[in-house]
């Protein structure tokens, strides 16, 4: 399992406490377990958070706000999801807007994904 280096975990709890109303939508699916597959929110992992991980799938789920498509941060997220890639996850980047208009939808395509990818390890 991944774990955070150094300031990282006290950052993830901290990002719990004040999640955006995308992620906490999310959350309100992920945290029963669907397909049942346990997710995690805000998971440390080396120097970066996780808006939610699934250990068995070896998933990591970025919720993208508009933010997301300006600056340097798609580079950035470019850079975190090639660290990710490094050590065998997945990145599944979906639109803060495609939660709020269609969460079926969403969940059906991250459990597709995961499924794909489950490892049948606990």
């Amino acid at each position: 399992m991944l774990q955070g280096i150094d300031g990282v975990g006290d950052s993830a709890r901290e990002l719990r406490q004040d999640m955006s109303a995308p992620e906490i939508t999310l959350w309100q699916v992920l945290r029963y377990r669907p397909g049942g597959l346990k997710f995690r929110r805000q998971h440390p992992s080396g120097p970066y958070i996780a808006d939610f991980y699934c250990h068995e799938a070896r998933l990591v789920i970025e919720v993208d706000s508009e933010a997301h498509n300006r600056g340097d941060r798609p580079k950035r997220d470019a850079s975190r999801d090639n660290w990710f890639a490094d050590r065998g996850l997945t990145t599944l980047r979906i639109a803060a807007t495609d939660i709020h208009k269609n969460i079926e939808g969403v969940t059906s395509h991250i459990l597709t994904t995961a499924a794909s990818r489950h490892t049948g390890e606990e």
